[in-house]
């Protein structure tokens, strides 16, 4: 079924390649369709006790270099693929209705830029896993560059440039990995299993914890490495923006539970404080950043980054409740940064502008839009009885056991949270209507794709308990590799 769930996206790109550029979207919708059905059957069938890998995929690739394609999905993993299933098929819902130019080169770009996604969410190879980081990124850079607004080709350089660095790194990282745990006289492995079972000395740890890391926090991006986002974030069409600020970054986080902590125990135990330090900061520098930016894009930009700061806080306390309440705070600000993005395209058709001080009034005319945006706010700011207050809670009690100082600072962000989310929704929905500016409801294109994810987000608040019961058991083995 792995097979089927990450080779479909593949399948569905050479049939809009060769198909009449109006069938491209739907064609590319009932794709995404079937990819999320996959995913959703999955969970259903999902054993969430048991904490290895299921529905596992074991086949030689390149045999003379020990890599092999091996596929697998845990409880770490297990909502993340649907997240991802989920917020693809939005994004294609929204483009298909909006037919972009070149479609039939869109839609491609875009199924391909899943197929990474997915695959590197199930690789269990560590050179595989490296393939597919790098090859979702590549459909992005066509797309930001091709379809993107402003100056995007600079946008697209800077971020090129930015990530390719941080991929050259996690490339020799792993290649090193491979060969130096490999045995005198023995078989190169990439397979992550045989690497956690041959550890390599703390000294070769550290270097190559550095590598990944520095990749890792490009790709989220984390401050100071997030020179790239506010060129690409005010570049980027906004269906592909909401997939890069809500899916891509999550395998950044990712990839530190997957392959961090459990391969290099010694060196996550060695620059834990400086992780924990980075992620601090930026959770205050992209907190005070949102509330002085006026341009809407940046807004959301700037909160992902001090989102994405509380979970590598959480990861990084090395504590079960701090690592289940990332996992949870993953898929939490996914599901809540993409309904934000469209919200926000929304009010561009509108006013014709992405300045908080060129809009206002949209409730006036449209209380069901101004409904779901404020439901889309409160979770941002994580208001109590929302799943993004738990998954906060989670992080912030794991940090607590590990390191006091910092969760009483990483606490303001919660405090200056309330404050941007609120401003940027009270300075769109109410106030004066700009003039020449309409106010009109939401209509049904944008219903059929804002409705479910409004849903969803409600859903998740009563239920975030389904997140933490599956991945429970994962986590607490990646948990248990540092504590080994």
């Amino acid at each position: 079924m792995l097979n089927v769930l990450l080779w479909l996206p593949v399948a569905v790109c050479v049939a809009v390649a060769v198909m009449p550029k109006r069938a491209a979207g739907p064609v590319s919708v009932i794709g995404s369709l079937g990819t999320l059905g996959l995913a959703i059957a999955l969970a259903i069938d999902f054993d969430s006790g048991i904490p290895g890998l299921q529905y596992v995929v074991d086949e030689s690739w390149i045999a003379e270099l020990g890599v092999r394609y091996q596929l697998g999905i845990d409880g770490i993993s297990l909502f993340l693929v649907v997240m991802t299933a989920l917020l693809w098929t939005a994004c294609f819902t929204w483009a298909s209705f909006r037919s972009p130019e070149r479609p039939r080169n869109f839609f491609l770009m875009l199924g391909l830029a899943q197929f990474g996604t997915m695959g590197a969410f199930l690789a269990q190879d560590l050179l595989l896993f490296v393939a597919f980081f790098d090859l979702m990124l590549i459909p992005f850079f066509f797309l930001i560059g091709s379809y993107g607004t402003g100056d995007r080709v600079r946008a697209t350089i800077k971020m090129m440039v930015y990530t390719l660095v941080g991929s050259l790194l996690m490339l020799v990282a792993a290649i090193a990995t491979a060969v130096l745990a490999a045995p005198d006289g023995g078989e190169i492995s990439f397979a992550m299993a045989d690497l956690r079972a041959n550890l390599l000395p703390e000294g070769s740890q550290d270097w190559i914890f550095c590598f990944f890391g520095a990749a890792f926090l490009v790709k989220m991006p984390s401050f100071p490495l997030h020179g790239w986002l506010v060129d690409a974030y005010r570049a980027a069409p906004l269906p592909v923006l909401a997939l890069l600020s809500g899916v891509l970054s999550k395998v950044a986080a990712y990839g530190f539970l997957r392959v961090v902590l459990p391969i290099y125990p010694d060196a996550t135990v060695q620059f834990q404080d400086l992780i924990l330090v980075i992620a601090t900061a930026s959770i205050l520098y992209g907190s005070v950043m949102a509330f002085t930016q006026t341009n809407v894009r940046l807004i959301a930009g700037y909160s992902s980054i001090a989102q994405l700061g509380f979970i590598t806080l959480g990861i990084f306390s090395l504590t079960p409740d701090g690592a289940d309440g990332a996992v949870l705070q993953m898929v939490n600000h996914a599901i809540v940064v993409v309904p934000t993005f469209l919200v926000i395209a929304i009010l561009y058709e509108r006013f014709g502008t992405d300045d908080l001080r060129g809009m206002g009034g949209a409730a006036k005319r449209a209380p069901v839009l101004a409904a779901m945006f404020l439901i889309v706010t409160m979770a941002t700011l994580a208001m109590p009885g929302s799943a993004n207050f738990i998954g906060e809670f989670y992080i912030l009690n794991g940090l607590f056991d590990s390191n006091t100082a910092l969760a009483v600072v990483a606490t303001a962000g919660i405090a200056m949270a309330a404050f941007y989310a609120l401003r940027m929704f009270q300075l769109t929905m109410h106030n004066r209507l700009p003039v020449g500016a309409e106010s009109r409801e939401v209509g049904w294109r944008d219903g059929v794709v804002l409705i479910p994810l409004v849903g969803v987000i409600i859903a998740m608040a009563f239920f975030p308990g389904v997140i933490i019961e599956h991945g429970e058991a994962s986590v607490q083995d990646k948990i248990g590799a540092v504590a080994e």
